[in-house]
């Protein structure tokens, strides 16, 4: 029996829809399903409802201060341990939106998403992150890490696109993940695909699960050895965080 074009085309839309799965959703909220919180240093992390994006309610607040002559790091973020294995696809997304007079420049780095495992058994890492996504300036960037862990390659993709503060942004990223060079890593900034990398290496070769992190990570305080400029307090806001199967998933102007 022959299927007609048409109907071959119905099918397929129906099963691509039966088969989205929508894996984790938050609407902006604490605990929300997040499975830990880490605040280091001065760092805190907050339900709000006087800032959200669209009609949530909520938002997730999260804030760092810099301290002269303090040598750790500065975590402020929620977790999710369900983000991926190693030969999985999937969607990530989330709304955030930064400080109304936050300072850009002279450019330092401040992570805003991170995937991380703890590698603390292996003996040449503990917690490492492969995929992040930051902002350096006023530009937002991302990364893939392959190799292995005691072997480490990190690729970067700078420039992406410019964060304007004070202003809700959408970010949503879709991934395969892979270790050899059959992936794909592609990240959408505002609703307009600004990164898309085909046949590469996305993620290094252990099948450990990585998590999914969420909040303001000054590491360039950390990793600079100091603060550069002048504001040494800094507030980001996330909202509808979600990942699934789709785009549609982690999409925060479409799952809501």
């Amino acid at each position: 029996m022959h299927l007609a074009p048409t109907l071959i085309g119905v099918l397929a839309t129906l099963s691509a829809t039966a088969s989205a799965t929508q894996t984790f959703a938050n609407r902006g909220t604490t605990p929300g399903g997040w499975d830990a919180i880490l605040k280091e240093n001065q760092g805190t992390v907050d339900q709000v409802s006087n800032v959200f994006y669209g009609s949530s309610g909520t938002a997730i607040k999260v804030t760092q201060t810099y301290t002269p002559g303090y040598t750790g790091r500065y975590h402020s973020e929620v977790h999710h341990y369900q983000g991926y294995h190693r030969g999985e696809q999937g969607f990530y997304g989330f709304a955030f939106r930064l400080q109304q007079d936050w300072q850009s420049s002279p450019a330092q780095s401040y992570n805003l998403a991170q995937f991380i495992a703890d590698f603390s058994d292996t003996g040449c890492d503990d917690y490492m992150p492969s995929s992040m996504v930051w902002i350096i300036g006023n530009q937002l960037a991302t990364r893939v890490k392959t190799g292995s862990v005691c072997s480490q390659v990190t690729t970067e993709f700078k420039n992406l696109a410019t964060v304007s503060a004070g202003d809700w942004h959408k970010v949503v990223i879709q991934a395969s993940w892979q270790n050899d060079g059959t992936g794909f890593y592609k990240l959408w900034f505002d609703g307009v695909k600004v990164l898309e990398k085909y046949n590469i290496a996305t993620t290094i070769d252990d099948t450990r699960e990585f998590q999914f992190r969420l909040g303001l990570y000054a590491n360039g305080w950390h990793d600079d050895g100091g603060m550069k400029g002048t504001q040494p307090f800094r507030q980001v806001w996330y909202d509808q965080i979600g990942m699934g199967t789709t785009f549609a998933d982690a999409d925060p102007d479409q799952w809501s």
